[in-house]
């Protein structure tokens, strides 16, 4: 049997629902060729939006009260060969358009994701985003309380065709939303910003986005640029160094036993940093 995902209306009036009609669906494919680029050679179609629904998958937008699509979330649900078999769903795109932003809609979709697949007894959700993307790393870690289970690099190599991958290659973090755990429960109550207090005097390994000394300390800090498409666009060299720097610092650090636990931006100076520490 198909599994029946709720409908639900917020006091805005947007409505979070699956997508039912092939103006949905259509209304999602324009929705990615708009995020990721008319190139973008990984475009889910219609029958892969329709056919994953049937087994647990979501294929859900955000929709106005006439009906347009503002934002959209997509994956596959599956069982985990390493678990036992459990019950586990990947979390493939989420894509708002410009006239959805700043409504919260990434929060908002991935609230809704939760709540559909609680109902199914998943209870880990996992997806990438490339870790120079500070608005993604706020989102993840401040608003939904996700951990990071792996740094891969190039992930998505010779698959994407997408604008925002070209000059820096895709590396990504992979993290897990544990949505039915303490931690996810605190930052969806607590929606903090970003907390820099545990980190204030820990080091910062790539300062400007130059790799410095690896220190053996408990708690570090890996700088990001606070918007890494400008970068690219305006100092294309300069995004190269804060990819590599980046991606030699996480390496280290996680293969040392660190966490990356945090993410915040500093008001007075406008840097943007991850925090790692030993638990």
């Amino acid at each position: 049997m198909t599994p029946t995902f709720p409908e639900r209306t917020d006091p805005d009036g947007l409505t979070f629902r699956p997508m039912a009609s092939v103006a949905d669906f259509d209304a999602c494919i324009e929705i990615q060729r708009l995020t990721w680029g008319r190139d973008f050679s990984d475009v889910v179609p219609l029958s892969i939006l329709k056919i994953a629904q049937k087994t647990g998958g979501i294929a859900a937008g955000a929709f106005t009260t006439d009906g347009r699509m503002l934002g959209f979330v997509f994956g596959l649900t599956g069982v985990r060969g390493d678990r036992q078999g459990q019950l586990f769903h990947w979390s493939h795109m989420l894509a708002v358009t410009p006239a959805g932003r700043d409504l919260g809609l990434g929060t908002r979709l991935k609230l809704y994701q939760r709540e559909c697949l609680l109902a199914l007894g998943v209870e880990e959700i996992q997806w990438t985003y490339d870790p120079l993307e500070s608005r993604n790393a706020h989102l993840n870690f401040n608003h939904l309380g996700v951990g990071v289970a792996e740094y891969v690099e190039d992930m998505y190599e010779g698959e994407m065709g997408s604008a925002l991958a070209q000059g820096i290659g895709s590396d990504r973090f992979i993290v897990s939303w544990r949505i039915a755990s303490e931690r996810v429960a605190i930052a969806l109550r607590d929606k903090r910003a970003g907390s820099n207090e545990p980190f204030r005097e820990a080091p910062v390994v790539n300062v400007n986005g130059i790799l410095g000394d690896l220190p053996a300390a408990p708690r570090v800090r890996v700088e990001i640029p606070e918007n890494i498409q400008a970068v690219k666009t305006e100092q294309p060299e300069a995004a190269s160094a804060w990819r590599d720097s980046t991606r030699v610092a996480f390496e280290t650090y996680l293969a040392r036993g660190l966490t990356v636990e945090a993410f915040y931006r500093d008001r007075a100076s406008g840097r943007c940093f991850y925090g790692l520490e030993a638990l």
